[in-house]
């Protein structure tokens, strides 16, 4: 084992012990990590200096590679160095390490008519059916990410419509259901006749049950029923978590709360869902605005 490999597994443990980081993440700067070793042929800390960064990057510009993901790359090495330092190694200084600038798109949701379709499209009181209501409403109810959403439990306090969910960096949150989702949880729990502990379930074509849903599974689904829906924009899982915290600010939620739902760390990252209440304020001083003049 190289130094590098060494001070590399050190701080992967300081992520996921000291820094309460999930196993994900450690998987991804682990990951990150090692294509930046390999490539630039590191072999101790003093080999990570200005060339070979400069020299990972430009490698990473001519992959092709977007520059939401090069960035991805630059940061775990600019951590790299952070805990290195902090540890007292002599290492290049993170601060000499600049971040890419990455255009930040507009967030795309669905309109309201749309989204209203789409919980609504899967019709019918079969499993499958009745199922994927029940995920499209617990989506636009709760905020929840992809993953939280596979990992619901199923023997939830519907009364209660309150659910405790492990999120991101292991952190806990509570989410809440509307009275739509709970009724569409019942209904579909009134089909299931299994010991499965998840709450959504995994089914053959024949609708036998094979276990907790796959996050692929759900991403199908909604594309299926967006579709059904005569959606005519490609529309995927984390539309309908947009469409939850855009609907919140819209109706007055403060961004402080909406942060507090959606299980962000940073204010900053719930703040990209301001511009689209903007729209609704164009819309009311279009309405509002100068009405006596002529």
């Amino acid at each position: 084992m190289t130094e590098v490999e060494k001070y590399l597994k050190e701080y992967l443990d300081y992520l996921e012990v000291e820094r309460n980081r999930s196993r994900k993440t450690r998987e991804n700067y682990e990951r990150y990590l090692k294509f930046f070793i390999k490539e630039q042929g590191i072999k101790s800390v003093k080999d990570i200096d200005e060339d070979a960064v400069r020299s990972f990057r430009v490698n990473l510009s001519r992959k092709n590679l977007k520059k939401n993901t090069q960035s991805y790359y630059v940061i775990a090495i600019r951590n790299f160095l952070k805990y290195l330092l902090k540890r007292d190694v002599k290492a290049l200084s993170p601060e000499k390490i600049e971040l890419p600038r990455v255009s930040r798109r507009d967030i795309e949701v669905l309109d309201y008519s749309e989204l209203e379709r789409l919980i609504k499209a899967p019709k019918g009181d079969d499993l499958r059916s009745l199922r994927d209501h029940a995920i499209l409403e617990v989506f636009f109810s709760t905020g929840l990410r992809l993953s939280e959403l596979c990992a619901l439990p199923r023997y939830l306090d519907l009364e209660r419509g309150e659910i405790s969910v492990r999120g991101k960096g292991d952190k806990l949150r509570v989410v809440f259901l509307s009275n739509d989702s709970k009724k569409a949880i019942r209904d579909y729990l009134a089909k299931r006749s299994d010991p499965e502990e998840y709450l959504f379930a995994s089914l053959t074509k024949k609708n036998k049950i094979i276990g907790r849903i796959t996050p692929r599974a759900v991403e199908r689904l909604v594309s299926f029923y967006a579709r059904k829906a005569g959606i005519p924009k490609k529309v995927h899982p984390h539309q309908l978590r947009h469409s939850f915290a855009t609907d919140l600010l819209i109706n007055g939620a403060d961004l402080r709360s909406v942060q507090s739902l959606l299980g962000h760390a940073n204010i900053s990252t719930t703040q990209v869902y301001t511009h689209l209440t903007n729209k609704e304020l164009k819309e009311i001083h279009q309405t509002f605005h100068a009405r006596r003049r002529k």
